[in-house]
C-alpha cells in the first residue's frame, strides 16, 4: 500500500504521493495551508488538519501555461455571441517527502 496525503493548498485540495509532480495556480508563496488526510498503513484524518507531520516541496518550474478554456456567451433570438479564451497558469511542484 502506497502512502499518500490530502493537502490543502491556494484554496484547492490535492492528493499527493512521495514523487508526484502537482500543477498548482501561481502563487508568490505556495505553503501547504492544511494537511488534511495522511494514509501510510494506517489512515490518519484531521479534525480539521493532521498534527505532526511536514511535506517538502520543490519548485520544478514557475511558470507553466495550462489548457487553453473558452467560454462562449449566447443569447437567442438577439444576435449575441461572445467567445473569450483563457489559459491559466500554474506552477509545479515535485512532492519529495511525506515525513510523519
Amino acid at each position: 500500500m502506497s502512502k499518500y496525503a490530502v493537502v490543502k493548498i491556494g484554496g484547492s485540495q490535492y492528493k499527493i504521493s512521495e514523487g508526484d509532480e502537482i500543477l498548482v495556480d501561481k502563487d508568490d508563496k505556495v505553503e501547504p495551508e492544511a494537511l488534511l488526510l495522511v494514509a501510510d498503513g494506517k489512515v490518519k484524518v484531521g479534525k480539521p488538519k493532521v498534527e505532526k507531520v511536514k511535506i517538502s516541496l520543490k519548485l520544478l518550474e514557475a511558470e507553466v501555461k495550462g489548457k487553453k478554456l473558452s467560454v462562449f456567451k449566447y443569447k437567442a433570438k438577439s444576435r449575441y455571441r461572445k467567445k473569450i479564451g483563457f489559459r491559466p497558469i500554474y506552477s509545479r511542484y515535485l512532492v519529495e517527502k511525506i515525513s510523519s
